[in-house]
């Protein structure tokens, strides 16, 4: 792995971790299901706009339609949707944390349901992160953390980890924005119906609100996905899922410089277990598994 592709990941995982940190800004200021619906339709819009200029078609497999249709609902929907309501009330800190186990979450259900091989490295990985995320949790909700929001969180990682296991190989054929945008797209659709049937238009203008609009919808929803492709392009989608265990340190740093969360000795242990816990799952999946 040389050095461009390292500064790649190492940016890919700070800009989808800091997502986060303002999205909480966002749902101090607006409604949470109406600001994403926008920011969906914003970066879905662009994408696809980027895709054209790039040559790619809208003539996608059946397998791409799939993927556009589950994860616009079971991530940009469900997973994200979700994670912006319990932000109302859940540290951003937190969410990521939460979050960051969707990589574990993979290699369990894979594990377990799916017969797929796991090394001891990846095993022992494993079961280290979850430890970490539930020591985390344990500790923000006997700190105080509104437990609902706590809920939100952990539905919205398991419709993410789901999309991503009923997507698998559907980046092959091509056409890789054109896929993300139209995702994008389908996920605003999705969520202009409960944003109209249940929320009100009230804002709270700031220039607070502004630059975390235009971050969070140009840096993690459409240049974030821009390197993702370039890093999977240079050195393949195993080693680049690699950097995912950066999700967690950066979430969590992000939030205490940006938004001024604490954190304490039990989220610096935790954190460290479960970046150490996904590093290995995704390492042991980079070595052949004896038969």
């Amino acid at each position: 792995m040389d050095g461009r592709a390292v500064a790649g990941g190492i940016a890919f995982g700070f800009m989808w971790a800091s997502a986060f940190a303002s999205a909480r800004v966002i749902v101090a200021h607006a409604p949470p299901l109406t600001a994403l619906a926008l920011r969906f339709l914003i970066s879905g819009l662009v994408a696809v706009f980027l895709a054209r200029l790039l040559g790619q078609s809208w003539a996608l497999t059946g397998r791409q339609w799939r993927a556009v249709v589950v994860f616009g609902l079971c991530q940009n929907a469900a997973y994200l949707g979700l994670n912006f309501v319990a932000m109302q009330s859940v540290e951003a800190s937190l969410a990521a944390i939460i979050a960051s186990a969707m990589p574990l979450l993979v290699a369990l259900v894979g594990w377990l349901a799916l017969g797929q091989r796991l090394p001891l490295q990846g095993v022992l990985g494993l079961f280290a992160g979850v430890a970490g995320v539930a020591l985390i949790m344990g500790s923000r909700v006997s700190g105080g953390a509104d437990p609902f929001g706590v809920v939100l969180c952990v539905i919205g990682v398991v419709s993410l980890t789901v999309a991503t296991l009923a997507v698998r190989g559907a980046s092959s054929g091509g056409n890789f924005l054109m896929v993300v945008g139209l995702q994008m797209l389908v996920g605003s659709t999705a969520l202009a119906i409960p944003a109209l049937a249940f929320e009100t238009w009230s804002v709270t203008w700031s220039w607070q609100l502004g630059v975390a609009f235009v971050y969070t919808t140009l840096v993690p929803g459409v240049l974030a996905t821009l390197v993702w492709f370039w890093l999977v392009n240079r050195i393949g989608a195993v080693r680049a899922a690699v950097f995912h265990f950066l999700t967690p340190f950066f979430g969590v740093s992000t939030a205490a410089v940006l938004l001024g969360e604490r954190i304490g000795v039990l989220d610096v242990v935790g954190v460290a277990v479960i970046a150490g816990g996904i590093l290995a799952v995704q390492l042991s999946k980079q070595k052949p598994t004896a038969s």
